[in-house]
């Protein structure tokens, strides 16, 4: 049989025309999807960290997402109100039209009860600031029988008494005793640990966070907290320090 006799046979015919519109009808939905899933299309998510809700909110248009507030926190060195966080994080593909959810810094800090840490030794005193959402400032010493030994609790240069009433995330300064035999402490290496991390073994030692220097590239307060030590002074080494000294750090993104 010939080709023209076989796609003259009306079954034949019938079939093939079945396929072809089986087929047209694949493309078809093929190219309706990828317009309206915008599909191989992907926005990179805007970096709207600090910035106020208004001011994300008009870069996220321009951008082609959306913007909600998800939730808060607060962070003392934000300014009140700036986007702390957001999720997809800046840099991420996203469809167009997707909501990216932002936490914000609270405009009003939540107040909690000073806890009473005279009498306790200062890791113990540490470990109840931070259950409080407060932070331990400068560590004073001064002559005493018990080396880190709570004599004294400030807050503003004042002694602040237990239940007081302060904002959280404020940062309390402790006057310690210190043994004259013990006047003495080692500088630990800080080098390649984060800026909390950092911040919380220089205090193990019995040492105070002096000058803390960001590197141009660290830019907003998350950039602060991801940023690692490259550099302190003094260096780390053998030879002995005075307790209640200071050490200054450099940080940089990686």
């Amino acid at each position: 049989m010939t080709g023209k006799e076989i796609f003259g046979n009306w079954i034949v015919r019938n079939i093939l025309l079945g396929m072809l519109f089986v087929v047209g009808i694949i493309v078809v939905v093929n190219l309706l999807l990828g317009a309206v899933t915008m599909h191989g299309k992907s926005i990179a998510v805007p970096d709207m960290t600090n910035m106020t809700f208004k001011e994300a909110r008009q870069v996220a248009e321009k951008a082609g997402v959306r913007v909600e507030i998800g939730d808060s926190v607060y962070v003392r060195q934000m300014k009140r109100g700036a986007v702390f966080s957001q999720n997809p994080k800046a840099g991420s593909l996203v469809k167009k039209g997707r909501r990216i959810l932002l936490t914000t810094n609270a405009v009003n800090a939540k107040q909690v009860a000073m806890p009473s840490l005279v009498g306790c030794s200062m890791r113990q005193a540490k470990a109840e600031l931070a259950s409080k959402g407060l932070f331990l400032g400068k560590m004073t010493y001064i002559e005493d029988i018990a080396t880190n030994n709570v004599l004294k609790q400030l807050y503003k240069n004042m002694e602040i008494k237990a239940g007081t009433m302060i904002d959280s995330g404020s940062s309390i300064d402790l006057v310690l005793g210190l043994d004259p035999s013990q006047i003495q402490t080692y500088v630990p290496d800080v080098t390649g640990m984060k800026f909390l991390r950092a911040v919380d073994v220089v205090q193990d030692n019995s040492l105070n966070i002096g000058r803390v220097i960001f590197d141009a590239n660290v830019r907003t307060y998350n950039d602060s907290l991801n940023a690692v030590v490259y550099s302190q002074t003094p260096e780390t080494g053998d030879f002995p320090i005075t307790r209640g000294s200071e050490i200054s750090i450099s940080l940089k993104l990686e």
